[in-house]
């Protein structure tokens, strides 16, 4: 999505040093904020395509600032973090972020990570029938799936989870969100059972199991962007 304007929210200026000319060579246009305040405010008056928001903020904590954000956008947001608890990722994710990267981090990552928040974004005003990427094939309208040169034999349930996953292709969805829109709420601390369907899926997707990764901790991803 060339042209797309990618909102950054970080307190720390060698972040922006280093991500406006990585954005602008990938051809984004940059906004740049240093407190949540100012994104909050850049984020209503200039509506860019994506957010990269910090957690550890000066003004406000990121949760925060994010809570704030999904009061009035739906935009796709990627959270930056150095923090390695499990549970603000999954705070954050199950606050309304797409997805989120650790830092530091690699480029090409962050930028595959911001084309599959794009690709999202566009996607809630139109889901495409079809999700198709080498050796994997999903039909939403026909509720169809094929790995390879096979169609794939799924019960209702994991049905469910995987079409789940494709339709947010490439984003994160944690353990609560998942068993949460699958089983129900009654479910969310069922972890195993899920892992359960999850493993059931690995093995009836082959080689394609690979597009379907674990976040330690956290949930799981159907990942169909490459660096």
């Amino acid at each position: 999505m060339s042209g797309a304007l990618i909102l950054v929210v970080d307190d720390e200026p060698q972040i922006h040093r280093f991500l406006r000319p990585a954005l602008e060579a990938a051809g984004y246009s940059v906004a740049r904020a240093d407190t949540a305040a100012e994104g909050l405010r850049l984020a209503a008056s200039r509506s860019p395509d994506a957010v990269l928001l910090d957690l550890g903020l000066p003004d406000l904590d990121g949760q925060e600032a994010l809570g704030r954000l999904r009061a009035f956008s739906a935009v796709p947001v990627l959270m930056l973090t150095a923090r390695d608890r499990e549970a603000d990722k999954i705070a954050a994710l199950d606050a309304g972020a797409d997805d989120y990267v650790e830092k530091p981090f690699a480029v090409g990552e962050l930028l595959a990570r911001i084309r599959a928040a794009l690709r999202h974004g566009r996607s809630q005003a139109g889901v495409p029938e079809v999700l198709a990427v080498p050796g994997f094939e999903i039909n939403f309208a026909r509720r169809q799936a094929r790995a390879g040169d096979a169609a794939l034999a799924l019960s209702p349930r994991e049905w469910s989870l995987l079409e789940l996953l494709a339709r947010n292709a490439g984003r994160v969805l944690t353990h609560r969100q998942l068993l949460t829109a699958v089983w129900g709420p009654a479910h969310t601390d069922d972890v195993q059972y899920l892992r359960v369907y999850v493993a059931q899926l690995r093995a009836k997707l082959g080689p394609a199991a690979r597009l379907l990764r674990t976040e330690a901790g956290v949930g799981y991803r159907l990942e169909v962007t490459t660096p």
